[in-house]
């Protein structure tokens, strides 16, 4: 089976499917892999270096013709239009917000897997791309929020005068917001944290962090490790919360994602007016609508005396990391889709029936289906 990964064609994108030490390990199981020249560049992969694992470096239109093609983020519909009948994708796909890939996608007959849609079951920890992507991330936030923020975060006693520590409010303790936490402590700042989900405040003291507890009686469901769609009383009373809190925030760092919908607003324009000059936000929601009201896709502005960076794919920040990560998560899938001969097809397995969202020239992914027809 010929295994082909495309270069990265998505604007700032660095990061690469498969690193050089995955790729020997998958010719020593018996797959054929191409990689197209360059994609690895980004991430500081040379063509040699994958040469000298046991790959093959060709062009672009010879990697449309492997029985598998591997991808960070989704194909592109020129992309997939160009794939061959009845291949295989494997990708970060988030279905239901682009149909007309999918729709390219069933008229090829070209069966796709998500790397994002993995079951977040303990089995299935070594493919979750998600989370990998999103550890690398909450540390890079706190990195790119320090830099920007014209103060220190440890608390230092000098000759000249004490230091006090900087101030630190995380919305969302997800895996983000939780490695978030764990590097800004041992940054020496104080860390406040507020999710909507009541289960995460163990997970936070744990780190270091003073959880904010929403008082209410509404109980948030969680579904794959993400909050479903809260009510707004909920959020209004979350913001309540926080809004005084947010006035002595040094840095804040929004995580918050509701699955198949756009980011809640948790730091209105208001909010922003209130907090102290040099104060500095980072939206990690930016790609999905943002978390702030007033932050810019992929933009760092300044508003009300305010730093706010809207950077949306922070992972390819750190994109040697991020792809060797990546290139395991994806070979775990692989591995448990396939072997060097062929895909084993278990169709009621909980994996490959969570993962797989085209096939046989139809959309067979219930929860993009659910979404796609509201």
């Amino acid at each position: 089976m010929i295994l082909g990964v495309l270069k990265e064609t998505k604007i700032n994108e660095r990061r690469v499917a498969l690193s050089p030490e995955i790729v020997k390990m998958l010719v020593k199981k018996g797959f054929q892999v191409q990689i197209e020249s360059g994609a690895g560049l980004g991430s500081n992969f040379a063509d040699e270096d994958y040469k000298l694992a046991g790959a093959g470096i060709v062009s672009k239109t010879e990697i449309f013709n492997a029985d598998v093609v591997l991808k960070v983020n989704a194909p592109t519909r020129e992309e997939a239009s160009q794939y061959k009948k009845q291949a295989v994708s494997i990708s970060l796909l988030y279905p239901y917000t682009q149909p007309e890939l999918l729709d390219m996608l069933n008229a090829r007959q070209i069966t796709s897997f998500a790397m994002d849609a993995v079951p977040r079951i303990s089995r299935a920890q070594k493919m979750d791309a998600l989370s990998s992507q999103a550890n690398l991330a909450g540390y890079k936030a706190v990195v790119i929020g320090a830099n920007a923020l014209g103060k220190i975060f440890p608390l230092m006693m000098t000759a000249a005068g004490t230091i006090t520590p900087a101030k630190v409010l995380v919305f969302g303790a997800g895996v983000a917001g939780l490695q978030a936490i764990a590097t800004a402590k041992r940054l020496g700042a104080v860390v406040e944290v507020s999710d909507v989900r009541p289960e995460t405040k163990e997970q936070v003291e744990s780190l270091g962090g003073r959880f904010l507890v929403v008082e209410t009686a509404e109980e948030v469901k969680t579904e794959g490790g993400y909050a479903k769609e809260v009510s707004q009383e909920f959020l209004a009373k979350q913001q309540q919360l926080i809004k005084d809190k947010i006035k002595d925030a040094d840095l804040v760092i929004t995580t918050a994602l509701v699955m198949g919908k756009k980011s809640p607003i948790l730091v209105t324009e208001e909010m922003v007016k209130s907090m102290k000059a040099g104060s500095v936000i980072v939206d990690m929601a930016v790609e999905s609508g943002g978390n702030c009201e007033i932050s810019e896709f992929n933009k760092t502005v300044e508003k009300y005396n305010v730093t706010i960076i809207g950077e949306s794919n922070i992972p390819s920040l750190l994109p040697v990391n991020a792809s060797q990560l990546y290139a395991t998560n994806i070979s775990a899938l692989l591995l448990h889709l396939a072997n060097n001969e062929g895909f084993k097809w278990e169709m009621d397995e909980e994996i490959t029936k969570g993962a797989l969202i085209t096939h046989q020239g139809e959309l067979v992914h219930e929860f993009t289906k659910s979404i796609l027809s509201k």
